[in-house]
């Protein structure tokens, strides 16, 4: 190929599509479930609706832990249902504190 159609190749693709969520399920090998929200208008009522969506990410380091946000990027196709990467972690989660069940000795 020459260098002016790989160029002219890149610029028709343009930008992946890139959103930002966060993590609800990282229970998965090299997977997190991220859940991006979006407000909408209704189209006869025009009440603001907010718009929920799930997409399974592809995290190739593991770094994303659930309540993380995060920006996922569109991607080819990795799996049947893996169509986005996690591009970073943008915020990290607060870390919780498990709770005693029984008495505490002091």
């Amino acid at each position: 190929m020459s260098e002016s159609t790989q160029q002219s190749e890149q610029a028709a693709r343009g930008r992946p599509k890139s959103r930002i969520g966060t993590v609800l399920s990282a229970k998965m090998t090299k997977t997190v479930v991220v859940q991006v929200e979006r407000r909408a208008k209704h189209g006869q009522y025009g009440k603001y609706l907010t718009e929920k969506k799930k997409y399974k990410c592809h995290d190739e380091h593991q770094s994303a832990k659930q309540g993380d946000k995060v920006r996922i990027v569109e991607t080819p196709p990795i799996s049947k249902e893996k169509r986005w990467r996690v591009a970073e972690v943008l915020v990290k989660a607060e870390a919780q504190v498990p709770e005693h069940q029984g008495k505490v000795e002091v």
